[in-house]
């Protein structure tokens, strides 16, 4: 059955590239068109504690609130100004970091944009790699959806968003069927931000080195596989689906995110796709932390209700308009 979908799906175009060559197209940092690597990195990790001390002096909020057991598994939950917080909309957001770097204590980054807009903002703790596996990351995230669901039952939706190595985790909770779990959360919408969808590339690359992925471990934690071998959407609530990438992110990266976005359309999700002009891999997300910045919804699911909108809040405020 894997060799089917193999042939059906041609030659991946990474496995004809040197190593050196795979290794550049997926690290992010290389592709930086206005700074260097490790500057870029250095203004990346700046921007998120910048942005996540500024919310966390001007908003109400819950922080380190746990989902689970282990350290790792905590949020922090970011308040409107407004009361009754439970009946609101509610944006998960899932940092990136490769799976073993970044945290949710620099990653507020559109916290202020969204609960000015009257979004309740929520960002997800995981445990990282070398100490856990990516089994637990998407596990652990699973978890604190349902967590939330718990604890914000009347939510007027639950809005999914990640970028980079979230955009993946987030990715991963497409296919999974929450009638197996205590609650059904009531998921409106993903927003997936330059992720990488198949991760067997990886496995030939440093990045592997504290993930320790094999091919099948890999294949196990592949949206992208996952959603081509399904037969049909699993139960539970199936949103739409918006895939984001930035014009200067990789070519591998782009190439990940028009793939992807084709697989959900053939499996009959709502899905659209948005190649954001003149941003890398780092600075699309530093978009989210800027109250006018211009990204739009040229393909978004609410287009004809949105247009010259916000990416992420006025989708998820036109959605609150729907649902009222």
């Amino acid at each position: 059955m894997e060799a089917a979908r193999e042939a059906g799906r041609g030659a991946a175009p990474w496995r004809a590239m040197s190593a050196e060559e795979l290794e550049k197209q997926y690290s992010p940092s290389r592709w930086a068109v206005r700074r260097g690597p490790e500057e870029t990195l250095k203004t990346y990790s700046e921007i998120g504690i910048a942005a996540t001390a500024r919310a966390r002096a001007a908003r109400r909020s819950l922080l380190g609130v746990p989902y689970g057991a282990a350290a790792a598994e905590a949020l922090d939950v970011y308040l409107p100004e407004a009361a009754a917080e439970d009946a609101r909309p509610l944006l998960v957001f899932l940092h990136g970091g490769y799976w073993q770097a970044g945290s949710k204590d620099e990653s507020a980054y559109m916290v202020g944009p969204l609960t000015a807009r009257g979004v309740v903002v929520a960002v997800v703790g995981y445990a990282l790699a070398p100490g856990a596996t990516l089994d637990q990351m998407v596990d652990q995230v699973a978890r604190s959806i349902v967590f939330l669901q718990e604890r914000f039952p009347s939510n007027q939706g639950m809005y999914l968003c990640g970028h980079s190595a979230g955009a993946h985790l987030a990715a991963m909770m497409l296919p999974v069927d929450w009638t197996e779990w205590p609650v059904t959360p009531n998921l409106k919408a993903f927003f997936l931000v330059s992720g990488v969808y198949d991760l067997e590339p990886l496995v030939h690359t440093s990045v592997n080195a504290p993930l320790r992925l094999t091919p099948e471990d890999a294949r196990r934690n592949s949206p992208q596989r996952l959603l081509e071998a399904a037969a049909a959407q699993p139960g539970g609530p199936a949103g739409p689906v918006l895939v984001i990438v930035g014009q200067h992110d990789s070519p591998e990266f782009r190439r990940q995110a028009r793939e992807f976005c084709q697989t959900l359309c053939r499996g009959g999700w709502r899905a659209s796709l948005e190649e954001v002009p003149d941003v890398d891999h780092f600075e699309i997300l530093w978009k989210l932390a800027e109250q006018d910045d211009v990204l739009t919804q040229k393909s978004s699911p609410w287009k004809k209700r949105c247009q010259n909108t916000r990416i992420l809040s006025q989708s998820v405020s036109c959605r609150q308009k729907e649902n009222s």
